[in-house]
């Protein structure tokens, strides 16, 4: 019997001990997996929805808060490289992925998205220069709630070390970056949920392009303007400055698929791609434009002639990476036209100047034995896709964390400013993405390989962030001074959003999808952001918000140096 009752209390030791190995002992494999448990149950509750709304992977950050408040802990260089990490590979991801479309945005709409997101950072900083001067609150504390509130550990090191130079304590601004960080990270949120609620309209929730490449247009017009009689279409193209694309001719009861040296004659008709804003000037050029919409999803291009055909080939060939349309020669080597670009969610018109990309879509028109002549050429592999250039994502992020340390300095300032972790790899990533091709680098990730590399490295970063908030989180908020910091700190997060959102909803022309991610960007909010792309269509939030970001990011850090200087 005594061996029996021996034998149950060893195994209950050896149990006990391997759950300790597991949990509790600080190691590289505790680590993982009290990450990994954090993140498996947050995004499990995520999924959950409460009056209509569900966190998705921002309830990580609060099942990080609650592990740490229940004793879970990490060896905290661990907790520090993975929570970076995290942070790195999702803005240097979104980066690459908004990088095709980021300068086109910026030529349209980047100096007005970028004033709303300054408009953001300004509000929020005058309603701190305010709580302080009419609460109990010192400066040197609230610089570090505004910090918190704004989710800017940036802005807090510069604030740091301004209170350092100027002799005073720099602990009072930690703790209250502590204390308010977990409401700013959730205040964005909230602020959008209450704008979506109250004052959206149905329309302002549809996905509008932010540039002009994703507008093109299919019609087909008759030859009836005689000035074009006898004219060959490279001629026709010399004429004109209208950008467009024939892809097919009816004359009489025959198809032709097009050259450069095909000559037009009287009541030809062209089926034509342009862009949407060339639609009434190409109708001008060749006189008549007929009803009939092409533009449907459901047209069948195979079946207007049986001789030519209209098919997808996807570019595969890595040396085909970054060149031009025109230095192909696809019309005059293999007979074909090329009608469309297909690059991720985005149609552009198939110009000779357009720098194609590994992994672009193709719509090749043409007889079927040209076709597959140039689907050789062309690659067409689509397995080959589903492996991503990871070494491309390795050396992208190296290049952001260097291009994050170089200091920079301000005029009038002491301390010089860096863009950090988070502004070098969104910055380089969004070049990568948007010149890497130029220079033969194959920046191509499937939609979703890029998503999942971007949940994953915003799961890290939350679970961290909650892990490390939740151990002090709770007793600081029963502190006499805690409760307050808390709520000057949620005011400071949630009111800026409310009042910019709504004026933005009422006086600009942008979706709420790009205004959220403008609120998203200048609050520095990864987690926000998520929501917001979880809850809308489209990518204009990512969008958006990688064009406000590095500017108001870099405003807050110079805001909190000139704030603390010259009102202290």
């Amino acid at each position: 019997m005594k061996m029996v009752k021996y034998s149950y209390l060893c195994t209950n030791l050896g149990f006990m001990q391997w759950i300790n190995s597991l949990f509790a002992i600080h190691s590289a494999m505790q680590t993982v997996i009290v990450l990994s448990l954090i993140c498996a149950v947050g995004l499990a509750f995520g999924k959950f929805r409460v009056w209509g709304v569900s966190l998705g992977v921002a309830f990580v950050f609060f099942i990080g808060i609650l592990a740490g408040h229940l004793g879970l802990s990490v060896d905290a260089r661990m907790l520090d490289y993975a929570e970076n990490f995290g942070l790195i590979l999702f803005v240097y991801v979104l980066g690459m992925q908004v990088g095709p479309g980021f300068f086109a945005s910026i030529m349209d709409d980047g100096l007005r998205l970028n004033g709303w997101g300054l408009a953001v950072v300004i509000v929020g900083t005058l309603m701190a220069l305010l709580f302080a001067q009419i609460t109990p609150v010192g400066l040197p504390d609230m610089a570090g709630i505004l910090c918190g509130a704004t989710t800017n550990t940036p802005a807090l090191g510069a604030a740091q070390q301004t209170l350092q130079q100027l002799g005073l304590p720099a602990s009072g601004a930690a703790l209250g970056c502590a204390v308010t960080y977990p409401l700013g990270v959730v205040g964005v949120i909230v602020g959008m949920v209450v704008l979506r609620k109250l004052l959206v309209r149905p329309a302002q929730l549809k996905s509008h392009p932010t540039h002009s490449e994703d507008e093109t247009f299919i019609a087909r017009f008759e030859v009836v303007n005689p000035a074009l009689y006898g004219k060959n279409l490279a001629q026709i193209k010399q004429m004109c400055h209208t950008e467009f694309i024939v892809s097919r001719i009816w004359r009489n009861r025959e198809v032709i698929v097009p050259k450069s040296a095909t000559t037009l004659q009287k009541n030809d008709r062209l089926l034509v791609v342009t862009d949407q804003n060339e639609v009434d000037a190409v109708e001008i050029l060749f006189g008549k434009r007929e009803k009939e919409d092409w533009n449907r999803n459901d047209v069948d291009w195979n079946a207007l002639d049986a001789k030519v055909e209209s098919r997808v080939i996807v570019i595969t060939r890595p040396e085909l990476n970054g060149k031009k349309l025109g230095q192909l020669q696809l019309r005059n080597t293999y007979g074909v036209n090329v009608s469309r670009i297909l690059r991720g969610d985005v149609k552009i018109l198939a110009t000779y100047d357009k720098r194609l990309q590994y992994g672009d879509r193709l719509t090749l028109v043409g007889e079927a034995d040209a076709i597959d002549h140039a689907e050789k050429f062309l690659g067409n592999s689509v397995q080959t896709l589903n492996e991503p250039n990871l070494g491309a994502i390795f050396i992208g992020i190296i290049l952001g964390l260097a291009l994050g340390a170089i200091p920079i300095h301000v005029p009038g300032m002491t301390i010089p400013v860096r863009l950090g972790l988070a502004g070098g790899p969104i910055v380089v990533g969004i070049l990568v993405g948007a010149f890497g091709p130029r220079f033969h680098l194959v920046t191509y990730t499937t939609r979703s390989a890029n998503l999942m590399l971007r949940k994953l490295g915003l799961s890290l970063y939350l679970a961290c962030l909650g892990l490390e908030s939740g151990a002090h989180f709770f007793e600081t908020v029963v502190r006499p001074e805690g409760l307050l910091w808390i709520g000057l700190g949620g005011l400071i997060t949630v009111l800026p959003v409310l009042l910019v959102g709504a004026v933005m909803l009422r006086m600009s022309r942008f979706d709420y999808g790009t205004i959220c991610g403008i609120l998203c960007g200048s609050m520095a909010n990864p987690m926000a952001l998520s929501y917001a792309n979880d809850t809308l269509e489209g990518d204009t939030a990512s969008v958006s918000y990688a064009t406000v970001y590095p500017l108001c990011m870099f405003a807050r850090v110079i805001i909190i140096q000139m704030v603390l200087m010259f009102f202290l």
